[in-house]
């Protein structure tokens, strides 16, 4: 393998996350805080790396839902409740879906560029205690605004790329029970047990130590049963509103259900992302090389095919091509998504969510990102491989994506 790192290269050093708890008030994380949860992780990443946290130059948190409990600046608010020392500040981002990834890409570009040494990136989203739109923002609750856009449900989204596609219903339903299997397999053979810390509650009590909405006995015949999620959503004006935007879109059939759209969950992740000198000071092996990020977007009523456009852009600034990824960690917005990038990329099946993803285990909208990059640099040492990527698609169009590069032993 030739070393292509230099001296101003930035590595995903470790990375720590929560299991993935069901969005609802009976979930298994659905009593902690958003707060706590990342808390939890500030601790067990100092645990786990001998670090001193007086030496990071600062901790950025994707957060999709900053309102209530995920308001006020999470990440400085976090640091200063975990007693870390307070000189390190904090800023929390927000590219919706996409904002784990972007947490990651902007501590890998503070490093690259010298500002720091060690910067401390993840997201947390517990959508059962700040729900989905809670915030209220004129993209979700301004009819004017939604209309001028084109700002349709990310279901409605998905159904109108099936439609363009010519998916077949069986093709979706296919895809969801093989997330499903791929995940119970990945699970029973512990391959996310080094990265998962589980969560207690204050009595020590553990809450959950799995990600909850694994289904291992999921079939074939009944995901084909289940009913269309959105048909009904379309039809109070939704799909009307796709069609106003492109109207060559003469129909939209409607072809995603529970079974074969992402789960929405509850969880934090964080990474410790720095150059060679930090690593060696704390005598870590650096998991992987940050060797590219982009960020992209799309219109509105096709927005989740912004993750595809963004790995395209990371790669081309990596000097690499899709044939080069030997992991591909791409969010499950829905099946249809992944079967278009799947077939515009050739991502064959034995790279691509090799270990499940977000259908199965569940999507924590601003955490997604950063456990895809953690589970893309594990899938990465388990495989042998050297290049993968993690990618996430996001509301109004954005998508990003980070290329990773295994390191050399």
């Amino acid at each position: 393998m030739t070393d292509r790192s230099g001296p101003d290269d930035a590595y995903l050093l470790s990375y720590v996350r929560t299991p993935r708890g069901k969005a609802s008030p009976r979930g298994g994380l659905a009593s902690v805080t958003p707060l706590d949860l990342v808390r939890g992780l500030l601790d067990a990443l100092a645990a786990r790396t001998g670090l001193d946290p007086a030496r990071v130059d600062d901790v950025i948190l994707g957060s999709a839902g900053q309102v209530d409990e995920q308001g006020a600046n999470l990440a400085r608010t976090a640091v200063l409740l975990a007693g870390w020392p307070h000189g390190i500040p904090g800023q929390t981002v927000n590219r919706f879906c996409a904002s784990g990834i972007d947490a990651v890409a902007t501590a890998a570009a503070l490093v690259r560029s010298g500002q720091a040494d060690l910067v401390v990136a993840g997201g947390v989203e517990s959508s059962s205690r700040v729900p989905m739109f809670a915030d209220r923002g004129p993209l979700w609750t301004d009819a004017a605004v939604i209309d001028g856009v084109g700002s349709v449900h990310m279901g409605i989204a998905a159904d109108v790329v099936a439609t363009e596609d010519g998916r077949e219903r069986a093709e979706l339903d296919a895809y969801g029970v093989r997330t499903q299997q791929r995940a119970a397999r990945a699970w029973a053979e512990g391959r996310f047990s080094a990265g998962v810390m589980p969560v207690a509650a204050p009595d020590g009590t553990i809450l959950l130590d799995h990600d909850e909405h694994v289904r291992p006995s999921a079939t074939y015949e009944q995901l084909a049963a289940l009913e269309p999620a959105f048909a009904e959503l379309g039809a109070t004006g939704q799909d009307a509103l796709a069609q106003r935007h492109l109207p060559h879109l003469k129909e939209i059939r409607h072809l995603h259900t529970r079974g074969t759209s992402p789960s929405v969950a509850d969880a934090a992740c964080l990474t410790l992302i720095g150059n060679r000198q930090s690593a060696e000071r704390l005598g870590l092996t650096p998991r992987a090389r940050i060797a590219a990020s982009a960020s992209a977007a799309t219109d509105p009523v096709r927005m989740l095919l912004a993750g595809q456009t963004a790995v395209v852009r990371a790669l081309q600034r990596a000097g690499l091509h899709p044939g080069d990824l030997d992991v591909v960690e791409y969010a499950e917005a829905f099946a249809a998504l992944c079967l278009r990038i799947q077939d515009d990329l050739d991502f064959g099946d034995d790279r691509f969510n090799v270990n499940g993803g977000t259908i199965a285990m569940g999507h924590a909208f601003g955490a997604t990102g950063a456990i895809l990059v953690g589970a893309c640099a594990d899938e990465l040492a388990r495989s042998g491989g050297r290049f993968g990527t993690a990618a996430v698609s996001g509301a109004a169009g954005l998508g990003s994506a980070v290329v990773l590069e295994a390191v050399a032993s």
